[in-house]
């Protein structure tokens, strides 16, 4: 396909005025000095927002697992989580320098106690559990067999209520060192 001499001028210009561009664009950035990036701002309203948001759906995932509830416990208990993991990630140096009262640092090891109390007894319950799943599943008597079964069950919601329990220690450490922003 032939071009006409006017296509050509026509193409040559629009080359011409985009690499006029392109080289006015490069210098005006080579000329300008490269700036800091934005510095994340200081722990401020909003992560004492989000610290009482987490602090409250701990309280309330508490509740629920005393109420039984046990989902509803498990899903409140990961939205702190998440709401607390954020507060870590952005607060977290300014935490660190804050030093923690003798009580504080007593209450932190007794929560990481229990967490790691509770963890075991879980862990200890899924074993049992799946144990039990399987002589339920290898035993020929159907009375036997069904016994299995629920004892398996039982364990295993004991096993998720224990978790939930390590859960909410951990978190109440976490509550416990991000405190400062509820001042």
């Amino acid at each position: 396909m032939r071009l006409s001499s006017f296509s050509r001028i026509v193409l040559s210009m629009l080359m011409v005025s985009g690499f006029l561009l392109v080289g006015t664009a490069l210098a005006q950035t080579q000329a300008q000095p490269q700036s800091e990036p934005p510095k994340k701002p200081a722990c401020g309203p909003d992560h004492a927002i989000l610290y009482k948001r987490a602090v409250g759906l701990l309280d309330k995932a508490e509740k629920k697992l005393a109420a039984k509830y046990t989902a509803e416990a498990k899903s409140l208990l990961k939205e702190s989580n998440s709401l607390f993991t954020i507060l870590v990630k952005e607060c977290g140096p300014e935490q660190k320098t804050r030093t923690l009262t003798s009580q504080e640092e007593q209450q932190e090891a007794v929560n990481k106690k229990l967490a790691a109390d509770e963890l075991a007894q879980a862990e200890r319950l899924e074993k049992s559990a799946a144990e039990k799943l399987k002589k339920s599943e290898q035993t020929p008597q159907q009375d036997l067999a069904v016994k299995y079964a629920r004892e398996a069950k039982g364990e295993y919601e004991l096993a998720q209520v224990r978790s939930i329990k390590a859960g909410i220690y951990s978190l109440r450490n976490q509550q416990m060192l991000f405190r400062f922003l509820a001042r």
